[in-house]
């Protein structure tokens, strides 16, 4: 809101380099990275999304389904169904045997402590993990598997398969195998499908998804005995309820995970000393099997033919765990399988860490936005009400006459109009223009008006900075008002704008620019933006007294301040705030003078828009970067560095990057999380901008129609606008350089008459 003046390229310039350098004004690889950064953070968000069961997700669970199409035998058959010729076929545990089987971890808390138990009483546990689990817990995983314990797959995403296509059936075992094999360096071919815990639980819409799994080798492990602790029902009745009848074997299901296990952490050891007491081994699913394969082996062969059973059979009836760590249902995983698993765990690692911290500074940056809004509306009413009292005064009246400096390259559509509204001035002033090699008869045009105390300078293209130092040094009066060649006053614009120099103390003023070609939706939504910017901003910063710059189409100075700190900076693109931030730290004071208005034209189109805003945001960080010891400096300059620099970083750079997280997660949550209470929350902070907004018009007296492009502005306006920071961010890290751009004026902001605005 405060740059409009542009630094021209040479002279002497080719058409064919000229494009060259518009061409450049918005550096491909840097816009690349923009995006680059904005993709990787939707897939991160993404894919953490879909490990917390958010994205793809499906909790429904067919409860009705007929299942004529499933053989009886399966149905009232053993737990562990597999597949041999494409024939269904069904194992029991033997007798007096138990195999404890967990659902849906592992879980960093519970698991480990199921595990330490688990060692304590010497005993193996079957583990059948969901792929997301382990993909975030590989670690418990890892110690599972090095226990001699055996895990099988239990979905990614904890999802009814009977819902799903054969693709996500594929994906999902996938996955989860993938999460396997990272975590622990093998697969495995046991499965359980969630929501399916029992035998009785397979229908027509299941049994092709078993059929399939057995096709590939896999064993469905179901369980003839529930604990119900999930229910947590109380200690004494998970111990009953886990306890089979009749001396006969059970496949056991307890939870490791899903919520709160203490009551399952309470009773597992109870339940395994009693179980012992009876006489009962504990076993893993692979050595249940292979017992039963041995009994049935024993009937039919020899006894010396036992011997030669598959590893992993218990040595002895007593024992209680597999003599083979590696149980018989684990594969080691091959080499391709091995570094996809850790590719896999890698990325959900970055999930991992990158989405919560991503929220926390999200949360910051929300209520820094909120906090800001709060703010500027206080201070801004403070602001009115104290430059509004009858009393008010910056002491004695400025009645002295005044040099107004008009840079201008290439103006000749608008250097008229300017001309013309300055000598309708009330105050007495010379003016002049500084030519900076205008090719385009600018010089000549402002001959030719005939309008008195108008002096033509004319020099060699140098840029703005040097043009308006070189008007400095031509000045004849002691206050020196800057402008641009595009802009237009108000007959009374300079006599309020310099008012303020009553105070000896006051080394500048800043006057209200505001943008005169509204007409179009890109001028609607910057009209918005200067209004609010120049009073709620502007009058924050005034009575905190660390303005942080003075705009380019309006503001004056002490010609001797301007002076005392070297002139205009060539050192960074933001002259304007570069002088402003150095008349701070020398010790001026820099206020506003809201009522002294100027009319500048605006960008109209989205290329200049961008071209502009990025050259205002990059020339920002560099002035700050350039001021930045004033952050340790005493007096004056320690002052702004303490207060207005951290204000001006927080609020123009640090939450403007963030703040698309916030369009990201509403995005997101709208889609995968809750449609109905994001856009409430998204609606909430849109009527706070708009409650903001309309004050700031309000005490601008400006038309409140032009608030119904509030909405539109903050979808499409403030993303460009977020662009542009992010694309400077990078421009400034990558150590790039921007050059100047002359933007395109078409002198549609005419002459201003007295209290109406533009005509």
């Amino acid at each position: 809101m405060n740059r409009n003046q542009v630094r021209p390229q040479r002279r002497h310039a080719t058409p064919s380099r000229i494009e060259r350098v518009r061409r450049q004004a918005v550096p491909k690889p840097r816009v690349i990275i923009a995006l680059l950064l904005l993709l990787g953070l939707v897939s991160v968000m993404l894919l953490d999304g879909y490990l917390r069961a958010e994205v793809g997700n499906d909790q429904r669970v067919r409860s009705d389904a007929s299942a004529s199409k499933v053989p009886d035998s399966v149905l009232d058959g053993g737990p562990f169904l597999s597949f041999q010729g494409g024939t269904a076929r069904t194992r029991s545990v033997p007798d007096k045997t138990i195999v404890l089987t967990f659902d849906d971890g592992p879980d960093p808390e519970w698991t480990q402590k199921v595990l330490d138990i688990l060692d304590d009483n010497d005993v193996p546990g079957t583990f059948f993990l969901v792929g997301s689990m382990i993909s975030r817990y590989p670690d418990v995983v890892r110690r599972m598997v090095d226990d001699g314990n055996e895990v099988g797959v239990h979905t990614f995403t904890h999802v009814d398969l009977s819902y799903q296509s054969a693709a996500r059936v594929t994906r999902e075992i996938a996955q989860t195998q993938l999460a396997l094999a990272g975590a622990a360096g093998i697969t495995t071919t046991l499965f359980r499908a969630p929501y399916s815990s029992t035998n009785d639980a397979i229908d027509n819409y299941s049994w092709p998804v078993y059929k399939k799994l057995g096709a590939m080798g896999y064993t469905s492990v179901f369980i003839d005995t529930d604990s119900e602790d999930w229910q947590q029902p109380g200690v004494s009745k998970i111990i009953k309820w886990a306890t089979p009848k009749g001396g006969k074997g059970a496949s056991v299901l307890f939870h490791d995970a899903g919520g709160n296990r203490a009551q399952t952490l309470e009773a597992l050891p109870q339940y395994i000393k009693k179980m012992k007491a009876k006489g009962y081994t504990f076993t893993t699913v692979s050595g249940a099997q292979q017992q039963t394969q041995g009994q049935q082996a024993q009937g039919q062969q020899a006894q010396g033919q036992r011997a030669q059973a598959p590893q992993g059979t218990p040595a002895t009836a007593g024992d209680t765990r597999q003599s083979n760590p590696e149980q018989a249902a684990h594969r080691t995983a091959d080499t391709a399988t091995l570094w996809e698993g850790r590719a896999l765990l890698g990325a959900v690692a970055v999930a991992e860490w990158t989405v919560p911290g991503l929220a926390t500074v999200l949360a910051v940056v929300g209520v820094a936005v909120l906090g800001r809004f709060a703010m500027m509306l206080v201070l801004a009413r403070r602001h009115y009400r104290q430059r509004n009292r009858r009393r008010f005064s910056w002491g004695p009246s400025v009645t002295a006459p005044v040099s107004v400096i008009v840079p201008a390259y290439n103006e000749k559509e608008c250097i008229a109009n300017t001309l013309n509204s300055l000598a309708a001035s009330t105050h007495p002033i010379e003016i002049v223009v500084v030519d900076d090699g205008s090719t385009d008869g600018t010089a000549e045009i402002a001959e030719s008006l005939g309008l008195p105390n108008v002096r033509v300078i004319r020099q060699p293209n140098a840029g703005k900075p040097a043009a308006l130092n070189h008007g400095v040094r031509h000045a004849r009066y002691d206050i020196v008002v800057m402008m641009d060649g595009d802009t237009v006053f108000e007959p009374d614009t300079v006599q309020r704008l310099v008012q303020p120099f009553g105070d000896p103390e006051v080394g500048a003023v800043a006057g209200n620019a505001k943008v005169g070609n509204r007409s179009t939706v890109i001028g609607a939504w910057q009209h918005i933006e200067y209004v609010m910017g120049f009073n709620l901003d502007r009058r924050m910063y005034d009575l905190l007294r660390c303005m942080p710059t003075i705009p380019g189409a309006i503001g004056a100075f002490r010609r001797d301040a301007v002076l005392g700190v070297g002139g205009m900076s060539e050192d960074t693109l933001a002259e304007d705030t570069d002088i402003t931030i150095a008349l701070h730290r020398a010790g001026w004071r820099v206020v506003y003078a809201e009522h002294a208005r100027a009319w500048t034209e605006a960008p109209a189109s989205l290329g200049q828009l961008w071209r502009q805003r990025y050259r205002w945001s990059y020339g920002t960080m560099q002035a700050l970067w350039k001021h930045r010891k004033s952050v340790t400096d005493r007096g004056p300059s320690g002052r702004f560095g303490r207060v207005g620099m951290p204000l001006v970083v927080l609020f123009q750079i640090v939450t403007p990057v963030f703040a698309p997280l916030i369009d990201v997660f509403t995005v997101y949550a709208m889609i995968f999380v809750d449609f109905k209470a994001s856009l409430l929350a998204w609606l909430a902070v849109l009527l706070v901008q708009l409650v903001c907004a309309a004050y700031a018009f309000r005490l601008d007296r400006e038309r409140y129609r032009y608030l119904l492009m509030l909405p539109l502005q903050q979808i499409a306006y403030r993303q460009l606008m977020y662009l542009v920071l992010i694309h400077s961010c990078v421009t400034a890290a990558t150590g790039g350089r921007l050059r100047w751009q002359k933007l395109k004026r078409t002198g549609e902001v005419g002459t201003p008459a007295p209290g109406t605005g533009v005509r």
